[in-house]
């Protein structure tokens, strides 16, 4: 049973697609300076043999995710180490594909979905298209508490564009 933003009680025998954007904290290539052997961080940030266990943790939950048993599966998430332990992604977009002047390379692993078409390669998204001036803004905010949300943020282009071409 699920309950729906609506609060409607909804019962689901079989999933027709599951897209899932498992956390990739653990998984991007961004941090692999906390994998060697380093004494604890004051921040709590997990370093060396810790931070190896949740890795191979994480990569266990994403090919669990990817073969469950779901027809149609998409995976997301950022450059990583999934195409080396897993397999090379289907696809790698940029939010500037779908109307956002950012960059920030998102891996797409597809099972029985077909790659999303942008904006240029046939005017699907007629009000957007691709943005000219791009800028790597995440990759420069400063620390904070909401830093690690912000850039782990799917872009709605993106997500739009999932919704329509896979829904």
């Amino acid at each position: 049973m699920l309950v729906t933003q609506s609060g409607k009680l909804v019962e689901i025998k079989k999933w027709d697609v599951g897209i899932f954007f498992p956390t990739c904290t653990f998984l991007t290539i961004s941090a692999n300076k906390w994998y060697k052997e380093q004494p604890p961080r004051k921040s709590g940030t997990l370093v060396g043999y810790e931070r190896l266990l949740e890795r191979v943790n994480a990569i266990k939950f994403f090919i669990d995710l990817y073969f469950c048993d779901i027809e149609k599966v998409a995976m997301e998430n950022p450059i990583g180490i999934m195409s080396s332990v897993f397999r090379k992604p289907d696809q790698v977009l940029q939010p500037w594909m779908f109307g956002h002047g950012e960059t920030k390379g998102t891996c797409l692993w597809l099972k029985k979905l077909p790659k999303l078409i942008w904006a240029k390669e046939d005017n699907l998204f007629e009000e957007k298209t691709a943005v000219e001036g791009r800028e790597q803004r995440l990759h420069k905010l400063s620390p904070s508490d909401e830093r690690a949300k912000l850039r782990s943020k799917t872009y709605t282009g993106i997500a739009q564009a999932m919704a329509e071409q896979w829904g």
